[in-house]
């Protein structure tokens, strides 16, 4: 029998809060561990589940629910899976803490659009500012934080290392992954 169960840590956050960076310091650390793991990356699943979707509402709901279906179909299946996309309506997460039936470990990537604004690599936050970009999350389409997440991760004030021991620590505590 193996140490790890099915779960699905579910990070959501704005564009650059930290959401892939964290979920690469956690992928090395639970590797490390030999805990078998799956990621479902915002864009990545963009690019081949969701292909075709633009950014309206009821677009990002249907991405959201293709990310949900497959991270309940793993964990169901002994996977622990991280999710990292924006998600950022409430409703639609709940939606996928539901059908996730006690598996859903919702994180809160925390920081504000000021400080998201200064690390976006990608130029998004100022093609959205300038009217380029189109309903983007922050900027022209509301961000609904989570009112009762497992776990708020402020990465204005912790570094990527401390975001992941803290989330690491809260998934042995919950006996989801082995104590390293």
């Amino acid at each position: 029998m193996s140490d790890h169960k099915g779960f699905t840590l579910w990070f959501t956050g704005l564009s650059g809060s930290g959401k892939t960076t964290i979920t690469n310091q956690l992928v090395k650390a639970l590797r490390k561990r030999s805990v078998p793991l799956e990621v479902l990356d915002g864009d990545i699943v963009r690019e081949n589940l969701s292909k075709g979707l633009g950014f309206s509402k009821e677009d990002r709901d249907t991405n959201i629910r293709r990310i949900a279906f497959v991270a309940n179909l793993l964990s169901r299946n002994g996977v622990p899976v991280i999710t990292a996309a924006i998600s950022p309506y409430r409703e639609i997460r709940n939606e996928a803490r539901e059908i996730m039936d006690g598996r859903f470990v919702e994180a809160y990537v925390k920081a504000s659009v000021e400080v998201c604004e200064e690390r976006d690599v990608k130029g998004l936050y100022a093609k959205a500012r300038s009217g380029e970009i189109k309903e983007f999350t922050g900027v022209s389409d509301p961000y609904e934080p989570p009112e009762e997440p497992e776990l708020v991760i402020d990465t204005e004030s912790q570094s990527p290392e401390e975001s992941a021991e803290q989330i690491l620590t809260y998934l042995e505590e919950h006996e989801l992954i082995p104590a390293a």
